[in-house]
């Protein structure tokens, strides 16, 4: 599946590789740095920011070999996204080795260029993805794309970007948990609060719409169901979203 994938996008399948080079490192860093930030060891944020861009930049390097657009415009939008992200995990990555906060903190001149820095790159990695879900959009259904697996592909990528703008509605708030401090007990690894809302929960589930709607539309080649499941999986994300800002824990 690799070199399927390095076949059809190199750059977001090499992208992918490196970040799992990264997860590698950043366990092997937890095991031998036991420093923590509110109560959780500073390498955890990396390993699973690593994992996330794993998973998006080799779903997105797949689907997005389908588009019917030029490779100019294609390599164009793929380098953009790849670029973001590895700023944004340069970023991540440094903070943890300085033992400090990459989201959310403004307390030095350098920590607020670091995450205001950091939030204009993810928006325009959205919008590149965005710029993509355009061309897969014109894309007509050909042998082996069937139309239940380019509506998957295209309404998995449309949740998909607005999930990743509603990052924006945490950035406001400078903090991703409702009517508790971030840091308190949460779920194993994932770590989203137990105690309140968390505003990481929504973006998580609308946002891995990229993998699951595809998916649907691949194995079952009903374009009636692949529309039904996005609708609901959007009325999902919408409703864990509304609960989170309404102070309430997933769990509890």
């Amino acid at each position: 599946m690799l070199s399927e994938l390095l076949r059809r996008n190199e750059v977001l399948g090499w992208t992918a590789v490196a970040h799992a080079i990264l997860f590698l490192a950043a366990l092997v860093f937890s095991q031998i740095d036991h420093r923590q930030l509110a109560g959780i060891n500073i390498w955890v944020k990396p390993m699973k920011f690593s994992l996330s861009v794993i998973l998006y930049t080799a779903t997105y390097g797949w689907l997005y070999h389908y588009a019917e657009a030029s490779p100019g415009s294609k390599l164009m939008v793929s380098w953009v996204i790849a670029g973001t992200l590895i700023y944004e995990i340069v970023c991540i990555f440094g903070q943890a080795a300085r033992g400090v906060g990459s989201h959310f903190n403004v307390a030095t001149e350098f920590d607020g260029f670091v995450f205001a820095s950091m939030g204009v790159m993810i928006v325009i990695n959205m919008l590149a993805a965005l710029v993509g879900a355009g061309h897969l959009w014109q894309t007509s259904p050909t042998i082996g794309l069937t139309p239940a697996y380019l509506w998957g592909i295209r309404l998995g990528i449309v949740i998909f970007v607005l999930a990743g703008f509603e990052g924006g509605v945490m950035g406001s708030r400078m903090q991703h948990a409702v009517g508790v401090k971030d840091g308190g007990p949460g779920l194993p690894f994932l770590n989203w609060s137990t105690e309140g809302g968390d505003l990481r929960v929504a973006h998580f589930v609308g946002m891995h719409a990229l993998q699951a709607l595809p998916l649907l539309g691949y194995w079952t080649g009903s374009v009636g169901l692949v529309w039904g499941a996005a609708a609901s999986w959007g009325g999902v994300t919408i409703w864990l979203l509304m609960r989170a800002l309404g102070g309430r824990p997933l769990i509890g």
